[in-house]
């Protein structure tokens, strides 16, 4: 069973200690992990992008990313820790068509993001062993390593790898981000809200506010929250501090990847191409300026960022399916107790979805990727956070959480906020999308 952190105590009347914590920092955890899965190497290379177009201007929005998706995180540990139940069994309580929502949602994005999971990971791997296989079968190698790893360790041991690649991820971004020796004063003129020059800028400043660590993941945050063991109010405290330092931690990645992005791409004009080949492009244009060392470092910073991506969906993702199934199927338990006693991490329907996750998508690393599903994919993942958004917004303004923990101003507010900004990208990202090849 996973380690509690001493949550466990009973009082006088039996039940679980519920007094205050004073947040520590060596209470820290769940935060590390919702960094650590939620920014991946898309992120990376958004952000990378983002200031070999723009240099510094848009520092700024990288910082606002962060503090739009620290209300979504903290809002949805809040609802776990006040009241005992998980999300989905709040989205449950709102109607049968969040079920629907849902369901639908984890099975198409999980077959198509378990491949594209897997590319990443791989990517790295071939670029620093080019002669030993091939793309697909290193991409398939990353899934069965990720799927026996989850399979047969419980959160405390998850927590622990995810902390020591979140340390290399560290490293390697804040190394190269001193390595090109930012211009210091335009960065801090950077924090100015200002936008480019430039044709749809204001929707790439929003793609660039919505695309900061995480999606699906922020969900999943409460339920890494209970299975730390954290399952009453007296870890809220607790919760918020491990929450400043996830989205803290996420600003350093990003903020660093802008750095090498304005200082060694947009003042030489060199540009690189969106999604992970344009971090393999980086690692190029590193072994260049700075040797093969430096890029070989780099490297194994992308593949710890891709591979705590992918370990992070397969166990948060596949703890949320577990709790579906288990609403679905008319359990009616305090599920916050339920996720924190690691029997969700040995259901049946958690392992299902990891094997879901796992061998169906490897298809699509030889065959493609079908104009069906990609459309259904892209809308069904764009419309996500306006869901989460939203619904957290129902959820934590009415009689279902205790009054005490109910929304204030500031609470709404962000969380209006983000669900316009999300609403906005959705509508943007539905636009976009390749119709004709649907029909």
């Amino acid at each position: 069973m996973a380690e509690t952190t001493g949550n466990t105590e009973a009082s006088p009347a039996g039940e679980a200690d519920s007094r205050p914590r004073k947040s520590s920092w060596r209470y820290i955890g769940p935060g590390i992990v919702v960094a650590a899965t939620g920014v991946g190497a898309g992120d990376l290379v958004a952000t990378l992008i983002a200031g070999s177009n723009f240099g510094y201007t848009l520092l700024w929005a990288a910082v606002i990313g962060c503090l739009v998706k620290i209300s979504l995180a903290e809002a949805a540990g809040r609802w776990h820790l006040s009241t005992g139940r998980t999300l989905f069994d709040g989205w449950a309580s709102l109607g049968r068509w969040t079920t629907w929502f849902f369901g639908v949602y984890a099975v198409i994005w999980g077959f198509v993001y378990g491949a594209a999971a897997m590319s990443s990971s791989a990517l790295p791997l071939q670029a620093l062993f080019p002669n030993v296989m091939d793309l697909e079968w290193w991409a398939i190698a990353c899934a069965l390593v990720g799927l026996v790893f989850v399979w047969f360790n419980k959160y405390a041991v998850f927590e622990k790898v995810m902390t020591i690649l979140v340390g290399v991820m560290f490293v390697v971004t804040v190394y190269l981000a001193i390595r090109v020796m930012p211009n210091l004063p335009d960065a801090f003129a950077g924090l100015l809200p200002v936008l480019p020059d430039a044709k749809d800028s204001i929707l790439n400043t929003l793609g660039l506010i919505g695309g900061v660590g995480g999606t699906i993941t922020l969900a999943a945050y409460g339920y890494w929250v209970n299975a730390k063991g954290w399952t009453n109010t007296g870890w809220m405290k607790v919760m918020r501090l491990d929450n400043r330092v996830a989205y803290a931690t996420t600003g350093i990645f990003v903020i660093a990847m802008l750095f090498v992005g304005a200082e060694l791409l947009h003042s030489a004009n060199i540009a690189i191409a969106s999604g992970d080949k344009g971090l393999i492009q980086l690692g190029d244009i590193l072994a260049d300026e700075y040797g093969t060392a430096t890029a070989k470092f780099f490297l194994i910073g992308f593949f710890a960022t891709s591979f705590t991506s992918l370990i992070g969906v397969w166990h948060g993702v596949s703890l949320m399916f577990a709790d579906f199934v288990a609403c679905f199927r008319g359990e009616d338990r305090q599920k916050g107790e339920e996720v924190a006693s690691g029997a969700r991490e040995r259901s049946w329907p958690f392992r299902a979805y990891l094997l879901w996750l796992t061998f169906p998508p490897m298809v699509l690393l030889f065959q493609g990727q079908p104009f069906r599903l990609i459309i259904l994919y892209g809308v069904l993942g764009a419309a996500f956070m306006p869901f989460l958004a939203g619904t957290l917004i129902w959820l934590l303004n009415s009689s279902r959480t205790p009054r005490e923990w109910r929304n204030g101003p500031l609470s709404n507010a962000m969380l209006a906020i983000a669900g316009l900004l999300f609403l906005v990208l959705c509508v943007k990202q539905i636009w976009d999308q390749e119709w004709s090849a649907f029909f």
